[in-house]
C-alpha cells in the first residue's frame, strides 16, 4: 500500500513539472504569434495605407483570439499544478 501512495506522490511531481512547462510554452506561443501578427499588419498598412483601419482591426480580432487560446492553455496548464 505504501508502494502505491509513494508512486502516486512521485507522479504528481512530474505532472507539476509538466504544468509549469506547458504554461510556459503557451505564453512563448502566443508571444511569438501576436508578434508574427503585428509585424504582418504593420507591412500591410505600409503597402496600402488607405486599408490601416480593416487591417488594424482585424488584427485586433487576431490578436484577441491567440491571446484567448494562450489564456485557456496556461489555466489548464495550472490546473494540472494545483490538482
Amino acid at each position: 500500500m505504501l508502494s502505491i501512495i509513494l508512486q502516486a506522490a512521485a507522479g504528481a511531481g512530474l505532472a507539476k513539472l509538466g504544468g509549469a512547462v506547458g504554461a510556459g510554452i503557451a505564453a512563448l506561443g502566443a508571444g511569438l504569434g501576436i508578434g508574427r501578427i503585428g509585424g504582418s499588419a504593420m507591412e500591410a498598412i505600409a503597402r496600402q495605407p488607405e486599408a490601416a483601419g480593416d487591417v488594424r482591426s482585424n488584427m485586433i480580432v487576431a490578436a484577441a483570439l491567440v491571446e484567448g487560446v494562450a489564456l485557456f492553455a496556461v489555466i489548464i496548464c495550472l490546473l494540472a499544478v494545483v490538482l
